[in-house]
């Protein structure tokens, strides 16, 4: 598999996501299969955060809160040192008022326990959760810094920042002369654009990478929703959303660019999962592309996905074509 590099780090351009492991939704009997499967098929870049695992629809309930972490961990063993972890902070805790937050003690507090679950003793990529009004940029940077100097990090990125927020970071980090973030971790796939309007451009300016979350939008670019049909059992959209966003994002609209995309890749002798992973890496930012797996077999599917290299106006095609289905299907 190719590779990439976020700052220092060079992780593989299919990542895993880890926000799965640890719910109900993935046996954790499975949890060494599909770390394994995903080491195999050439993956080397795992994200996790601090929060994954945790229980979404009861906001009271402390189960589960790091469990994703510890499950990789363990999954990883003796392999910790060939792959790439990346984990998050920032969120609160269930039932932790005093935590969360972009602050230096909470960002000390956070990775002393993602270093423990994990089973490691320092974390590739540690990244911002979400931006803190509440906290200055200046003393979340200075912390994160402390912490690669004290070996703990290797590199630093944030997550769900607007073009103007990298920015001031960058120059707060500029003007401290301490450690910039490397990376941007936003939402990106062929149906949700917007971080091509501003983000994705502010990133490459800055010198950093992005990494794409949501890359198959919700499993709309996998292939596996057919038009008329009810979501097959044991899906994502079947068991873990409700029904306003199942019906949204089961619509004719989606399903007539869904349909539109799938024919160009078929075309050319591609599936239309193979388009979407080709379609974000051919933007130049873009470091590796982090899709989920909740079974066996997933991993490996996503790995092995990766090889259709899309040139700059292919790209530019593709981008056109879903916007004009979508507009057909609208008219």
């Amino acid at each position: 598999m190719d590779v990439r590099s976020i700052g220092s780090l060079t992780v593989s351009v299919v990542g895993l996501g880890c926000n799965q492991l640890g719910t109900t939704f993935v046996d954790d009997d499975d949890v060494d299969r599909i770390v394994g499967e995903a080491i195999e098929a050439g993956i080397t870049y795992f994200d996790t955060a601090d929060e994954y695992g945790a229980n979404y629809a009861d906001p009271s309930d402390p189960r589960g809160w790091g469990r994703s972490e510890e499950l990789l961990g363990r999954a990883l063993g003796r392999r910790r040192d060939q792959v790439v972890v990346g984990s998050k902070f920032g969120v609160a805790p269930h039932g932790d008022a005093p935590g969360g937050g972009a602050s230096a003690r909470w960002a000390r507090s956070a990775i002393e326990a993602t270093l423990r679950r994990l089973g490691t003793d320092y974390v590739d990529l540690y990244q911002l959760h979400f931006p803190d009004p509440a906290v200055g940029i200046d003393e979340t940077l200075g912390a994160l810094d402390q912490l690669v100097h004290e070996g703990k990090v290797r590199e630093i990125g944030c997550c769900n920042f607007s073009a103007d927020q990298l920015a001031e970071a960058h120059d707060v980090a500029r003007a401290e002369r301490v450690r910039p973030f490397a990376s941007i971790q936003s939402p990106l796939n062929i149906f949700q654009r917007g971080a091509l309007d501003e983000l994705l451009p502010a990133a490459g300016e800055l010198g950093m990478s992005f990494i794409p979350y949501y890359p198959l939008a919700s499993g709309m670019l996998t292939g596996k929703y057919r038009r008329g049909e009810p979501a097959p059992q044991g899906s994502r959209l079947a068991d873990q959303v409700g029904d306003d966003v199942r019906s949204r994002l089961l619509s004719d609209r989606n399903f007539a660019r869904v349909e539109a995309l799938e024919a160009y890749a078929q075309a050319r002798g591609h599936t239309l999962i193979e388009l979407a992973f080709a379609w974000l890496l051919g933007h130049d930012p873009v470091a590796t592309v982090i899709a989920g797996a909740s079974r066996p077999g997933q991993a490996a599917t996503n790995g092995a996905s990766a090889g259709w290299q899309l040139a700059p106006a292919e790209v530019g095609e593709v981008t056109a074509l879903v916007a004009s289905a979508g507009q057909a299907a609208r008219s």
